[in-house]
């Protein structure tokens, strides 16, 4: 009961929250200014530096005029160190382009990566924003293919580290949602969302703790199987977003809230309930020359109304661009109900944009209705620091290096393409 007043309340929160954003997005005067897209012969990527390098510190010449229809595109290794991972390394392409005129066009960005890990892990992810010409519409996918493997925990935020049991499993995810413009800056939309865990067993060193493992517990307690489960719905979606560019903002709002409806025996799936997903950003400048900015970020996900399977679960870490509770291992924290919350310092160390650094906080509450335990009971805090070095001054997209750490020893090493938020 009290996790569906505090859903009520959140949409409350939320739709105040959209409708405010919407009102300033429609006064000229404190709409954010169309992204700069030419011009910016003071700023240095990292292929300004190679160029610069090759010509023996003489002075570059004249750029040509940009393109805006040409794609920019960056492809890095990554690599990663967490418990649950071991030891990751992988690559990672970036692909940014506009499908129209920068002036009314928002810029589209994809990410593609492909990763192993020393835990015998295997990730493939497939992940874009698209505006067509003049932000008619936007299209969004989070596609995942994964061989992979999580400790599971008891639900909420008080779970025991120490009591994790490993699963191993094969993940599909497939959510596209695909939005109509409805004014500037607003937007409403349907989606489409499968996920489907299959051939699920115990990991490595988890036989003799499988049989009361959180993960088989759980199952067994709300009736699904225990070698797979499926969650198949549609989605209603509305968004709100001022930002200037949603790779990398530096001022705006986006404010999202998501209703999911999942059915039984629909594409396979085990279950029929309800999640409600909200999640708010704002990018505040410090100073005038865009220099130093502050952002913030507030993310929802709750299970409003029937029992989800366990790895369907409002989960740290599962969001689109599993960029949520930095210092936690993914699936770390999981419950019916999770609020999130982050704050991050960004600054740039040299005055053509090329270094910069970052400094964070955030942390995590989640709710257990089956033990009572309700959101804000207990937290999760995590902090890290980071450096960031411009890898396409067009797109502004930077190359990531964060070091994190969490409670109870928790910590991680992140390297990949991109922000956080």
């Amino acid at each position: 009961m009290l996790c569906r007043r505090l859903t009520g309340l959140s949409l409350v929160a939320l739709l105040l929250v959209s409708v405010r954003a919407a009102t300033l997005a429609a006064q000229p005067a404190s709409a954010p200014a169309p992204i700069e897209v030419a011009g910016a012969e003071a700023t240095m990527d990292v292929f300004d530096l190679l160029r610069h390098w090759r010509r023996g510190g003489a002075p570059p010449p004249d750029e040509p005029e940009w393109d805006h229809r040409k794609p920019m595109l960056a492809i890095v290794p990554t690599i990663g160190s967490k418990p649950s991972t071991g030891f990751t390394l992988g690559g990672a392409a970036s692909l940014a382009m506009y499908f129209g005129d920068p002036a009314t066009t928002r810029i589209s960005s994809g990410l593609l990566g492909l990763s192993f890990s020393t835990k015998s892990q295997t990730s493939l992810v497939a992940r874009f924003g698209a505006y067509t010409r003049g932000d008619g519409m936007r299209v969004d996918g989070d596609n995942r293919f994964q061989w992979t493997s999580q400790d599971t925990y008891t639900l909420g935020t008080a779970s025991d580290s120490s009591a994790g049991v490993n699963a191993r499993f094969t993940y599909v995810r497939v959510f596209e949602t695909g939005y109509f413009k409805v004014r500037k800056d607003l937007f409403g939309g349907i989606g489409l969302h499968f996920s489907s865990h299959s051939d699920i067993r115990p990991g490595e060193g988890a036989d003799p703790a499988w049989d009361s493992s959180p993960y088989v517990e759980y199952t067994r307690q709300h009736g699904f199987d225990e070698s797979g489960q499926n969650s198949a719905g549609v989605s209603l979606n509305v968004l709100v977003d001022t930002r200037d560019n949603h790779i990398n903002a530096s001022r705006g709002w986006l404010a999202s809230l998501s209703y999911r409806p999942f059915f039984k025996d629909v594409l396979g799936g085990d279950s029929a309930w309800q999640e409600v997903l909200f999640d708010v950003r704002t990018f505040v400048p410090i100073r005038k020359d865009g220099r130093q900015k502050v952002a913030f970020w507030l993310y929802g996900d709750l299970v409003a109304h029937g029992v989800a399977p366990y790895f369907d679960l409002p989960t740290l870490g599962m969001d689109t661009y599993g960029r949520s509770g930095r210092g936690y291992t993914e699936g770390r924290f999981r419950g019916d109900g999770l609020i999130y919350g982050e704050v991050e310092y960004r600054a740039t160390l040299m005055k053509n944009g090329l270094l910069g650094v970052v400094a964070f906080a955030n942390t995590t509450t989640l709710s257990d209705i089956d033990n009572a335990e309700q959101l804000f009971d207990s937290f999760a805090p995590a902090g890290g620091l980071g450096f960031r070095l411009l890898f396409n001054k067009r797109s502004r997209t930077n190359l990531c290096l964060d070091f994190a750490w969490g409670r109870e020893g928790s910590k991680g090493l992140y390297l990949g393409l991109q922000e956080a938020f």
